[in-house]
């Protein structure tokens, strides 16, 4: 069973929807019987390659709120993110254009290392406040995924990958996606942000039935759900 999720690194909700998807793969037993692949989606390819500012700052010029407004919305979303075990650090969170870090998780993908390069760029973003934008902390996180970084400083002085995380953006455009994180499960079933729980837990399972894969024992089934907003709109 294959499981395709749309996101971007700087999407609150792209980390706390891939950990929520984890859990639930582990919940059902299905783990070791789906294979993940994540798409590039870019929320805003207008950041400055050099981009720096607070999050904050970008949040109350994106939707014209104040600091006091805006760090209200920062904790609810770090109270949610706790939730799986996630610690925001939005106080050290700076805005990032993630054009590089999409093009170098295409080619750890060809490595064999897409999984561990996007985990390693989602934490180094939300939870150690890095500035993923830069090609030094890439480097360093290509390095941490056990890939060389001579073949990454080359990808990330030219345009190699593009096409492909070109193609990623319109094939989401094409199914109409508004937001991320979207999950395609087995090209059924769709999930459009970081929904309960037992949103994905209950999607997993009736795609896997249909799938024909084998019911782990003391695990039941469940029905499709119907899904909400809680996403990274663009």
């Amino acid at each position: 069973m294959k499981i395709e999720v749309w996101s971007d690194y700087v999407c609150p909700f792209c980390y706390i929807g891939k950990k929520q998807l984890e859990i639930a793969l582990q919940q059902t037993g299905y783990e070791q019987a789906v294979e993940i692949e994540y798409k590039s989606y870019l929320l805003d390819p207008s950041t400055p390659v050099d981009a720096s500012e607070s999050i904050y700052n970008d949040l109350q010029q994106k939707y014209n709120m104040s600091f006091e407004e805006v760090k209200n919305m920062a904790d609810n979303v770090a109270e949610r993110a706790k939730n799986v075990g996630l610690d925001y650090n939005f106080d050290d969170m700076k805005t990032a254009n993630t054009v590089k870090a999409h093009r170098l998780s295409k080619w750890a993908e060809t490595q064999g290392k897409g999984k561990e390069f996007t985990e390693f760029v989602l934490k180094a973003y939300f939870l150690e406040g890095q500035a993923i934008g830069q090609a030094d902390v890439l480097l360093a996180l290509v390095e941490k995924a056990g890939l060389p970084t001579d073949a990454a400083k080359e990808i990330i002085a030219g345009d190699q990958f593009e096409d492909e995380v070109q193609q990623d953006i319109a094939t989401a455009q094409q199914l109409g996606v508004r937001g991320v994180p979207f999950f395609v499960i087995d090209n059924k079933y769709g999930i459009a942000g970081a929904q309960p729980q037992e949103v994905f837990e209950k999607t997993i399972e009736k795609a896997a039935q249909e799938a024909g894969l084998r019911k782990p024992l003391n695990m039941q089934g469940g029905n499709g759900p119907t899904c909400t907003d809680d996403s990274c709109d663009i």
